[in-house]
């Protein structure tokens, strides 16, 4: 068997213009991604310089309108590009999709003043944002949130501390869930934050296992005075919003979660086709050929499962169980040929002079955010077999 580097994935785009959008994330992906990844990961260095770039090249609001600075692209053409930085680098695909996400309450529930006055800057004015629902004490029961937000004239005043901010303390705007009514889901109601705000302060960033270069933090609202015209949608539809929000992050992750599978499988054909063993490369032996036949099949699936769930949402169509179905899989999938990938390099694979053992550590929190994969089993099961408690 002769050494080869991975083949370059077969990519179904709808148009020609799709196909130049995604060479020109590969060009920026190999030349100003990849190449400093393990060294910025290693060091804790989130490259902010990279998002400025990204917002230059019309790569921040990708499937939003065009005519608020966006690209209208269909979300099959956005998760394929997430993909594409994920495999280079996952905090800076991760970061892509969690601006997305922190984009999509005003681009989908906002007035046409608040669009037009804020959203060119946050699509290409070279912003960062950050999407805050999850608390301290409320994580998966979202809707038992307490941040508050007290109506003062014209103004509303936030208190309260969200947990696990990604860009938390770094992001020039933050789309904020908070309790403005009654307990429950009905009491919420969705701000536009400013990230300068006085009163906001981001807390040191939590010491993680992976993404060490992508700022987790709590973000506290010590009296944060927010006019009402940052208000999005009604009062009270907050938690609606953000439950449509997280259909659409959550096939953002599962695309990151395939582009660090992918970026996993080529690395371990890579070294599979170079090392050799009794004489011939370990490639050559069947359990480990076995592994990356595995590995790709996983893959392939997993793409085309998030795939057919953005179609379904380019068309207008529901898509929330297969939201929960890609998220599942395809960050499993992670999880899963990461591991494998750190099997088939052996010791090198143990070792941070690969990047194996990195693909692995950061494919679990994939396994976690956004709902965590026990959660998207519950909302498949509900799709399948009715709610709980009948």
């Amino acid at each position: 068997m002769s050494v080869r580097d991975p083949q370059p994935v077969d990519r179904q785009l709808p148009t020609e213009e799709a196909r130049d959008l995604l060479a020109l994330v590969r060009e920026i992906a190999q030349r100003e991604i990849a190449p400093r990844a393990a060294e910025e990961e290693d060091a804790g260095r989130f490259p902010r310089e990279i998002f400025t770039l990204l917002s230059e090249s019309g790569l921040l609001g990708l499937p939003y309108a065009a005519e608020y600075g966006g690209g209208d692209q269909p979300y099959e053409v956005y998760l394929q590009v997430l993909e594409e930085l994920a495999a280079a680098r996952l905090t800076v695909g991760l970061g892509v999709s969690v601006h997305t996400l922190a984009s999509y309450a005003l681009a989908t529930h906002g007035a046409k003043r608040q669009q037009v006055e804020h959203l060119p800057a946050m699509l290409g004015g070279g912003l960062l944002g950050a999407y805050c629902l999850s608390e301290p004490s409320s994580g998966s029961d979202a809707a038992s949130l307490r941040t508050k937000a007290v109506r003062d004239g014209d103004e509303w005043v936030i208190d309260g501390t969200k947990a696990w901010i990604t860009h938390g303390g770094i992001a020039d705007f933050y789309t904020v869930m908070a309790r403005t009514g009654e307990d429950g889901p009905r009491g919420i109601t969705a701000f536009l934050v400013p990230g300068d705000a006085p009163g906001l302060s981001g807390a040191a960033p939590e010491k993680k296992m992976g993404m060490k270069g992508s700022p987790t933090a709590q973000v506290h609202f010590d009296g944060v005075r927010v006019p009402d015209d940052r208000r999005i949608g009604e009062e009270g539809q907050g938690f609606s919003i953000a439950l449509s929000a997280l259909d659409s992050g959550r096939l953002g992750i599962a695309a990151c979660a395939v582009g660090v599978a992918q970026a996993a499988l080529d690395e371990a054909v890579r070294y599979a086709t170079e090392r050799r063993q009794f004489g011939r490369p370990v490639a050559d032996f069947q359990g480990l050929r076995f592994m990356l036949a595995d590995m790709a099949t996983q893959i392939e699936a997993g793409r085309a499962l998030y795939l057919a769930a953005a179609r379904l949402r380019d068309a207008g169509r529901p898509f929330a169980k297969q939201a929960a179905m890609a998220k599942l899989h395809c960050t499993d999938t992670a999880m899963k040929v990461t591991t494998d990938a750190v099997q088939i390099l052996g010791g090198y694979g143990y070792t941070a002079d690969f990047p194996a053992e990195r693909y692995m550590r950061e494919a679990k929190v994939l396994q976690i955010v956004e709902g965590t994969n026990q959660i998207q089993r519950m909302v498949i099961a509900r799709h399948v077999a009715g709610p709980e408690g009948r």
